[in-house]
């Protein structure tokens, strides 16, 4: 427990500072522990460092302002984000999307919603029948397109043996979860919005009432599955599940949604 409290303490001081130019041994002394203390909880419940976690979250914040905020310089955004010059912030940013700040614009330039690719984390949730924890992020803004779509569908979709993927390396793991998105949102129709709601957990929520049509996006999905990631001199082969649900959000409390996005392990075994 009382690393748990320490993991969601630190969080929400990050949160709080990603404009500024804090270090790791500074987020440690504010939530009254040791650095090494720190990065070791990292480490165990999310598999990054303070750092690299930083990174991923300025550079997930920076993607979502130059989409929001078109009138916004590249520069300016780099230095609100503690980078001096555009080279800096381009190398950070193409760490992260594996695309330049330009190019990143340029491709989702009048999209109505871009998944984040590395959400905010607000904890991690034990699903009933499982034995492991799984990460949950902020999903607070899907839930508030779910309430405004009552009727739509969702595919919710979970990257196959994500774990090996991330022993090649943690970069490998980046690309799957990068290239998951991709995929999903490739299928898209117009309307339809992709959220990343975990570890490797996805929700595709269309702006359908007709199961057809989220079928047609389901089969579209796993038919790219196997296609391989190009990575150094391998390929990394990536298969994703895809489900189908429908979420009643008229009364449905936002602690209760996780659960509901989650492809069961129960349901995953049945499709091996």
């Amino acid at each position: 427990m009382a690393n748990f409290d320490l993991l969601m303490r630190s969080l929400a001081f990050i949160e709080e500072h990603l404009e500024d130019s804090i270090q790791t041994e500074e987020i440690a002394q504010a939530c009254f522990a040791s650095k090494s203390a720190l990065e070791k909880v990292f480490k165990y419940t999310i598999h990054f460092s303070v750092h690299d976690y930083m990174i991923r979250r300025r550079m997930t914040k920076a993607a979502r302002i130059m989409l929001e905020k078109p009138d916004f310089s590249l520069l300016d955004i780099a230095v609100s984000y503690g980078y001096s010059s555009h080279e800096a912030f381009t190398r950070a940013f193409s760490s992260v999307w594996n695309c330049t700040p330009s190019e990143y614009r340029e491709q989702k330039k009048g999209k109505l919603h871009t998944a984040e690719l590395f959400p905010r984390i607000t904890g991690l949730m034990q699903i009933e029948g499982e034995t492991f924890m799984r990460r949950k992020c902020d999903i607070s803004e899907l839930y508030d397109f779910l309430k405004s779509r009552a009727d739509c569908w969702c595919v919710i979709c979970d990257i196959y043996h994500l774990i090996p993927i991330n022993d090649i390396s943690r970069k490998a793991g980046d690309l799957a979860i990068s290239e998951s998105l991709r995929r999903m949102e490739s299928v898209c129709g117009d309307e339809d919005v992709v959220f990343r709601i975990g570890g490797d957990e996805f929700v595709l929520l269309t702006s359908s009432s007709d199961r057809a049509y989220a079928e047609g996006l389901q089969q579209k999905i796993l038919a790219m599955n196997g296609h391989l990631i190009p990575y150094k001199e391998a390929e990394v082969p990536l298969k994703l599940y895809a489900d189908l649900v429908k979420v009643d959000a008229g009364n449905l409390k936002y602690a209760e949604l996780f659960p509901k996005l989650v492809i069961s392990q129960e349901k995953k075994e049945e499709v091996l």
